[in-house]
């Protein structure tokens, strides 16, 4: 057991400082790289520009709704790193106001989540014990459940999720439903009232429609609809697509239960069936592993790198699209049996 600790702390150790080598030659050749509030600063404001602008070329007719969704959703998706960033105050750490600013923003890009300033503890939690049954970040995106319907529709809402497995989530240490609810006001309540009236009224127009049942709208009905159908297109529906792309990429890449080394936290999910759902959450399955062994790197680096230091990884025992871990409850082992695994995660 002591040489398979020893291995594993000589593997991290490569990999951290492959990373931080090609930082630095990054940095070397491309001085601008150096500037890291900065860009990340201007990386905000082009993302929250691109959303305005695609938002504004929809309503003005120049680009149809699904090509609004889809800009939005990728500039929300950018967000997420930033935002990401930020919890490990990677901009603007001794500017209270800025740092702030740049929060709220990213909140606002992306609202279908908690409170940053919230999430930033229970993402410091993540890390400190993740693949455990006190990772409340990842369990409640559905990582550690057996494959099937409830796991799908975790992947679909997070407000959907921590409904139907309250009882299950209560267990953890820093899990209290209606606290947890509440570190969404009011941007995350906004989004989940918007995303379920258009549910509920464009069910209801399909079901009217089916049995041929004749209806009109009061003037005022009708005026809400149609600002709740322009707020879908520039804002709910990128978010929720966004969200999907995210816990569906990130609940198959972390791993659960058996996770005793930084090496078994995560693994590289970079297989070409998933780019659609990476390009939604800036390509995170591929790089999110460099995160868990350097936190203190920026996304955009990240980026920069990752193709060099796949190779490092794969040399020092990460793995690579392991789809498998999701039929194993992201169990670490592949040697796991999947009935008594079912019955435990049920």
């Amino acid at each position: 057991m002591d040489n398979l600790r020893s291995t594993d702390e000589q593997q991290i150790k490569n990999i951290q400082s492959a990373v931080r080598l090609a930082d630095a030659r990054w940095k070397s050749r491309f001085p601008l790289l150096n500037h890291q509030d900065a860009l990340g600063m201007i990386i905000l404001l082009i993302s929250l520009a691109g959303m305005i602008t695609s938002g504004w070329a929809y309503l003005a007719d120049l680009i149809p709704a699904w090509s609004c969704i889809l800009i939005t959703a990728f500039f929300a998706g950018v967000s997420h790193e930033l935002e990401h960033d930020l919890i490990h105050r990677l901009y603007f750490r001794k500017n209270v106001l800025i740092h702030n600013f740049m929060m709220l923003t990213v909140w606002v890009m992306r609202p279908n989540t908690v409170n940053p300033w919230y999430r930033r503890g229970i993402h410091f939690n993540h890390h400190k014990v993740s693949g455990t049954p006190e990772d409340i970040e990842e369990r409640v995106l559905g990582n550690g459940m057996k494959f099937g319907w409830k796991r799908i529709i975790t992947s679909l809402d997070g407000f959907l999720s921590i409904s139907v497995r309250r009882k299950e989530l209560t267990e953890m240490k820093l899990f209290n439903y209606i606290p947890f609810v509440l570190k969404g006001a009011p941007l995350a309540h906004i989004y989940i009232v918007s995303l379920y009236a258009l549910l509920a009224i464009h069910g209801f127009q399909l079901i009217a429609q089916f049995m041929d049942f004749q209806y009109t709208y009061p003037a005022w009905i009708s005026q809400i609809i149609e600002g709740l159908n322009i707020l879908a297109v520039v804002w709910v529906l990128p978010n929720a697509l966004r969200a999907f792309s995210l816990h569906t990429v990130t609940s198959m890449l972390h791993y659960y239960g058996d996770v005793d080394s930084l090496l078994k936290q995560c693994q590289v999910m970079n297989h070409w069936a998933l780019a659609p759902l990476n390009l939604f959450c800036f390509n995170f399955g591929s790089t999110h592993v460099i995160h868990h062994l350097v936190v203190s790197q920026p996304f955009y680096l990240r980026q920069l790198v990752a193709k060099e230091i796949h190779a490092v990884m794969r040399e020092n025992s990460i793995r690579f699209n392991d789809f498998g871990a999701v039929l194993r409850a992201n169990r670490y082992s592949k040697a796991t049996t999947m009935e008594p695994l079912m019955a435990k995660t049920a």
